[in-house]
């Protein structure tokens, strides 16, 4: 019996390989001109895009908390164990 490899999230080596490809597509493109001709050529076209991507929002868990954390900026010094008395 062979042993079968981890699936969904956990397989890494389908990771490495997107990886891979990515950074290839990304050093062997002009990624510029490959998102303009994936622009939308239409009003309608663009409405139809809206649309494929609000559904698969309804569909969504949602967004991944952590993600917004990377994100955010730190705009605001941290006050966590100063005092003040001003």
């Amino acid at each position: 019996m062979s042993k079968q490899k981890v699936q969904g999230e956990g397989d890494y080596e389908a990771s490495r390989r997107y990886r891979k490809r990515t950074e290839e597509f990304v050093e062997n493109n002009d990624v510029e001109k490959a998102a303009v001709r994936a622009a939308p050529k239409t009003s309608a076209e663009a409405e139809d895009m809206k649309a494929a991507e609000a559904a698969g929002k309804r569909r969504a868990k949602g967004e991944d908390p952590a993600i917004r954390r990377r994100e955010a900026p730190n705009t605001e010094p941290s006050t966590r164990g100063k005092t003040s008395r001003h």
